[in-house]
């Protein structure tokens, strides 16, 4: 049993930076590959990166590449996303997630357990 929280979303302009974190509690998730996902209005919700149990492997979207860092701190059993040069099209519910059996298909949000409430992102032009 896991839970997740994410919090920091907010409204930035365009060029701006946020940094999102996902607060676990109920299991230490040291050995979980976690993962980001973005809902937009009216679309799918789509996959942004992913950190599997080892910090130093780590997986992006085209979208974020170049622009996000996903990264974790297991003493605080906390993962981050922290988002630079954003653009309004990164406007979503950002979503937290874990999946505490298997690294593989980070991708697919099929593959994870756990997810949390979400922390809502708006980029202005």
């Amino acid at each position: 049993q896991v839970q997740l929280v994410e919090s920091g979303g907010g409204l930035v302009q365009a060029g701006g930076s946020l940094r999102l974190s996902c607060a676990a509690s109920g299991r230490t998730i040291s050995s979980y590959t976690m993962g980001w996902f973005r809902q937009a209005p009216g679309k799918e919700r789509e996959f942004v990166a992913a950190i599997r149990w080892s910090g130093s492997i780590t997986y992006y979207a085209d979208s974020a590449k170049g622009r996000f860092t996903i990264s974790r701190d297991n003493a605080k059993n906390t993962v981050y996303l922290q988002m630079n040069s954003l653009k309004p099209e990164d406007t979503a519910v950002y979503y937290c997630a874990t999946d505490p059996s298997s690294a593989a298909r980070y991708y697919s949000q099929a593959k994870y357990d756990y997810w949390g409430q979400g922390t809502q992102v708006t980029v202005s032009s």
